[in-house]
């Protein structure tokens, strides 16, 4: 508080006279041009200058140090940016279908970062995801084996998979190429947990995991090349260019993967089986352009496309038996950004992606199974006062299916969905409600209520509660002699509640207790005539806790995870099919120097498989190392299962031994 003699002076002020006024106009004219020709420090010491020989209180003088904040500006641009160690909070989309800071998010959602991915040197999809909460994956073989995703014991096809907003899934099948995914395209991947069909409608009963492809925005463009050796003849090599040019940005980037292989069928298990080693073979690309119209409008274009060959062993046949898939998938997407009104952004993105698998035995064509999926969205974001936004849209989504097998009737899906998330003081809430209409089986509503309690601005209480469908894949619907056309959609309901500390030097922590409740589950039930059909007879229940914690200790990246679940089929009270009660993960990863070390520790209880057989527990060791060479080469490697640990995601297939990797790399600088 002044003084009263302080307040006195201040009142005291002396009327500005004429000559004053020009002196004080004429430097700010002055320091105007100095700002416009001059750097930041010689503009500071003729504005020292100028302060010193101006008379205390005068009007002169408090014109210059008015002007003195406005030359501070140039000096704090010249500062410095942000080292490459600034971590900046992740921002994610999937949660709430806008952009949101990952802490805030009220569905349990982590994040795969690019830089993640590169230190992992993760050479498949599944082996990114495998460590990450809630999370299981089988697959029948090596490198490009058909792999299944199980999300809070759910099934496969009960997991929503999209590629930059675009779902991919067979329609045959409901579930997506996950082992034909490479990262090389890959800018980050986001995984929602739980029931979200109110956001995507069918398929994410056990959750959401978005990928989403390099842009190249915000960075200058640069161009990345490297290539890999190792165990089993495996070769892989990659090349990309992308950047921002003014409102432009834009990436390409391809890449070839190789490998002979291991046998998939552990013969000792299988005599039937071909005891061959089964190789791979991947081509992939992806490519975006996105130009800024202005400062409200953009519109832009993506695309992703990977093409793969296969060899795989059945457990039925000859050990001759020779079989191959070829496989394709892409994504193709239009979409322009803009705001109707400074508080209305508008958002509209055309698309199809197409999964497509031929397989032949002994050179012979075999089965085509072909899936073509067109998307059309139009989504709405309305901000009713800071911290409030309303989200509205609708969908329209149609599933064209050719194959040899059988023919299947064409299904169009029309959706409206809408939402509301805000904070108010201490209290966080996200609301909700889409209406699916398809076109085989009419309306399907779901909604999703979620609540978060600020304790403190680092501790998060948080409750949720949803339900959501799943429609019958073509497959349960027309296969001959299993498919039933009455069929009727899966449903469930979820709640949750857990607890969320973020904090600097704790990093983020999330803890959440749920349980799903799974009604009309679609099972093949055997019939007296000795055929399995499909039918809606089952019901399942899946508790657990999980937890997520991501955090930089004392320069050391950690990220963990653990998963404790009980996945029942009430109907029999028996464990559901490979998923363990028990799993967990921890990565690390710390930079000496030009040098980075890591490692992941990945074990699983025991989980029952076909035949009420058990497939038991595990834990495996991987290593990678990083040495930098200069600012643009650097030498990687790798060291897969360290300790060969021999054990099995699904009967009778083998899994990786022992295997390492080199890899040199280039980026440009």
């Amino acid at each position: 508080m002044l003084s009263s003699s302080s307040r006195s002076r201040r009142l005291a002020l002396p009327v500005p006279r004429p000559a004053a006024r020009v002196r004080a106009h004429a430097i700010v004219r002055r320091l105007v041009g100095d700002i416009a020709r001059s750097p930041a420090a010689d503009i500071a010491r003729n504005l020292a200058g100028d302060i010193a020989r101006a008379a205390p209180g005068s009007p002169a003088q408090a014109a210059l140090l008015s002007a003195a904040t406005l030359c501070a500006w140039p000096a704090l641009a010249q500062q410095p940016a942000p080292s490459a160690d600034t971590t900046l909070a992740p921002v994610v989309v999937s949660a709430t279908r806008t952009a949101q800071p990952l802490d805030e998010a009220l569905p349990h959602t982590t994040v795969i970062t690019q830089q993640e991915i590169a230190n992992s040197q993760a050479p498949d999809l599944r082996s990114l995801l495998r460590t990450q909460a809630g999370l299981e994956l089988a697959a029948t073989g090596g490198m490009g084996a058909n792999t299944t995703l199980f999300m809070r014991g759910a099934n496969s096809n009960q997991t929503l998979i999209l590629i930059d907003g675009v779902r991919i899934a067979s329609a045959s099948s409901g579930t997506a190429q996950l082992a034909n995914i490479l990262p090389d395209e890959i800018d980050r991947v986001e995984v929602v947990r739980g029931n979200v069909s109110a956001l995507y409608g069918s398929d994410a009963i056990g959750g959401v995991v978005q990928i989403f492809t390099k842009s190249g925005a915000g960075k200058p463009p640069a161009a990345n090349a490297q290539v890999e050796y190792g165990s089993d003849n495996t070769r892989r090599a990659t090349v990309g260019y992308g950047g921002q040019v003014g409102d432009t940005s834009f990436n390409l980037t391809g890449s070839i993967f190789k490998t002979d292989g291991f046998s998939a069928v552990n013969t000792r298990l299988q005599p039937r089986a071909n005891p061959n080693d089964n190789p791979y073979e991947n081509k992939s690309v992806s490519g975006q352009i996105k130009h800024r119209f202005s400062a409200d409008w953009e519109a832009g274009v993506a695309a992703y496309y990977s093409k793969s060959k296969l060899s795989y062993d059945s457990t039925f046949g000859r050990p001759t038996d020779d079989w191959r898939s070829d496989s394709e998938l892409y994504t193709l997407s239009a979409f322009v950004n803009g705001k109707l009104a400074p508080d209305w952004t508008t958002r509209f993105k055309v698309a199809q992606s197409e999964d497509d698998s031929d397989n032949t035995l002994n050179g012979v064509f075999d089965s085509r199974f072909k899936t073509r999926t067109r998307q059309f969205t139009w989504q709405n974001e309305y901000a009713l006062a800071k911290g409030h936004q309303l989200m509205f849209g609708t969908e329209y989504l149609q599933q064209q299916f050719d194959s040899n097998s059988y023919a299947a009737p064409s299904r169009n899906v029309v959706s409206v969905f809408g939402g509301y998330d805000g904070r108010i003081g201490k209290h966080q809430l996200q609301l909700n409600l889409r209406n699916d209409h398809y076109s085989d089986f009419g309306d399907k509503g779901s909604y999703f209520a979620g609540y978060g309690y600020y304790v403190t601005e680092q501790f998060k209480l948080l409750a949720n509660a949803s339900n959501a469908f799943r429609a019958p894949t073509f497959n349960e619907l027309y296969y001959p002699n299993y498919g039933q056309p009455n069929l009727q959609p899966e449903r469930a309901r979820s709640v949750e509640i857990g607890a969320q500390y973020d904090s600097k030097g704790a990093g983020l922590l999330r803890v959440t207790a749920f349980r799903t409740q799974y009604d009309n589950l679609i099972t093949s039930a055997l019939q007296p005539n000795g055929l399995f059909l499909a039918q809606n007879v089952s019901s399942a229940k899946v508790e657990g806790v999980e937890a997520s914690w991501r955090a930089r200790l004392l320069g050391t990246d950690v990220t963990a995870s653990v998963t404790m679940q009980n996945p029942v089929d009430e109907q029999t009270g028996t464990q559901l099919m490979r998923r363990a009660r028990r799993h967990a993960a921890l990565d690390l990863g710390r930079d000496i120097g030009n040098w980075r070390f890591g490692g992941q520790w990945i074990v699983s209880s025991s989980r029952r498989d076909s035949g009420s057989r058990t497939l038991g527990g595990y834990g495996i060791v991987n290593l990678n190392a990083r040495y930098n060479i200069d600012k643009q080469w650097f030498i990687a490697a790798r060291v897969e299962n360290l300790f060969d640990k021999d054990y099995q995601l699904a009967y009778p297939y083998n899994t990786q031994g022992r295997a390492g990797f080199i890899t040199l790399g280039w980026r440009q600088r």
